[in-house]
């Protein structure tokens, strides 16, 4: 009887814990040129001048600028842990370097190459996504 409650026990501990059974799909970041989801999307992921970072549901959590968009070297891996240290598991840009997507895949960060609005850059990831 007591194995049979450890196991009900751990069963509803890893399926109620894990993302893929709650809908959390994790933080949201896209770079953009503005503080809107009506902005358009940034060309390079580590030079964007802004980053909206929404939740699971495509709620705006914040804009914030990017601390890194002009500095000399290493944008892309202080972009990366930037994002990492906000949540982000999902990165939309309109382009991303042969820097930046070796750092994302290493902070576990999925990406999306996308032109257009933020907002449809949303869109399009939350689609993905479901």
């Amino acid at each position: 009887m007591t194995r049979k409650r450890l196991a009900f026990f751990l069963f509803l501990l890893f399926f109620t814990g894990n993302p893929a059974f709650t809908g959390d799909i994790g933080k949201i970041a896209v770079g953009a040129e503005g503080e809107t989801a009506a902005a358009a999307v940034s060309e390079v992921a580590a030079r964007s001048l802004y980053f909206l970072i929404f939740d699971g549901t495509g709620a705006l959590l914040e804009a914030v600028g990017n601390p890194y968009c002009d500095a000399k070297g290493g944008a892309s891996s202080s972009v990366v842990s930037f994002l990492s240290e906000k949540g982000v598991t999902f990165f939309v840009a309109g382009d991303f370097g042969e820097k930046i997507i070796p750092a994302m895949k290493d902070g576990k960060i999925q990406y999306l190459e996308f032109h257009g609005t933020a907002g449809d850059a949303l869109k399009k990831t939350l689609e993905m996504r479901q």
